[in-house]
């Protein structure tokens, strides 16, 4: 059985996916931000998030969301968020990087062979896979359709300057959706893609057989 990776990203509607969590989280770019999905956490998303995360059975984190994920869930075993410190805590850590960070919390494995040949050793390995924030890593597995599912909550405010899973210079991607989920009690929508491993199809309006 081929395991699933699944990419799970909060995302204002310009598409910015910087620094939900706190003010302290990503600042690159002088990004004033941070922290921007706190004011918008409700039961509805809670309820969608808790369910992924107790349906993965690995993390696949880049180095950067390794680092900060390593230096707070470790210490939320006792806290309000127990339930998703002690589930990060119990399962497999992979980390992509071209480096040799140290990898200090429990379980934590690195990426840094053939991206392709390490997914699929990973797939082989578990069920359902979840790569959480990780922009840059991201970005990597959409651009080349090395992912199964795209969960994007999609959040009803505009930030303007920040970092994009999709940035303007692409590259282009052709998605497939699989479900909407229902609006939250604050705006949020739950939108689930596909990889269909193309790129974006062109046509001519002015046509008369352009509509199919």
């Amino acid at each position: 059985m081929s395991g699933r990776i699944h990419i799970d990203h909060f995302t204002t509607l310009d598409g910015v996916a910087q620094a939900p969590g706190g003010p302290d989280e990503d600042t690159d770019g002088g990004f004033a931000f941070g922290g921007w999905q706190a004011p918008l956490l409700d039961n509805t998303v809670g309820a969608q998030v808790d369910a992924g995360i107790q349906a993965m059975d690995a993390l696949l984190l880049g180095r950067r969301t390794y680092d900060i994920f390593a230096a707070y869930w470790p210490h939320q075993l006792d806290g309000p968020v127990a339930d998703i410190a002690r589930k990060f805590n119990a399962i497999p850590k992979y980390v992509a990087s071209r480096g040799m960070p140290e990898l200090g919390w429990r379980d934590s494995h690195l990426l840094g062979g053939d991206l392709v040949e390490e997914l699929t050793a990973l797939r082989e390995r578990h069920r359902e896979i979840h790569v959480i924030g990780s922009i840059d890593f991201a970005r990597t597995l959409v651009a080349y359709g090395l992912f199964d599912q795209l969960n994007l909550w999609v959040y009803p405010i505009v930030v303007g300057a920040g970092k994009r899973l999709f940035p303007d210079d692409g590259p282009p991607v052709a998605l497939e959706l699989i479900a909407a989920g229902a609006v939250s009690e604050k705006g949020a929508v739950l939108l689930r893609y596909g990889s269909t491993g193309s790129v974006p199809t062109t046509g001519d309006m002015t046509r008369e057989d352009s509509a199919t």
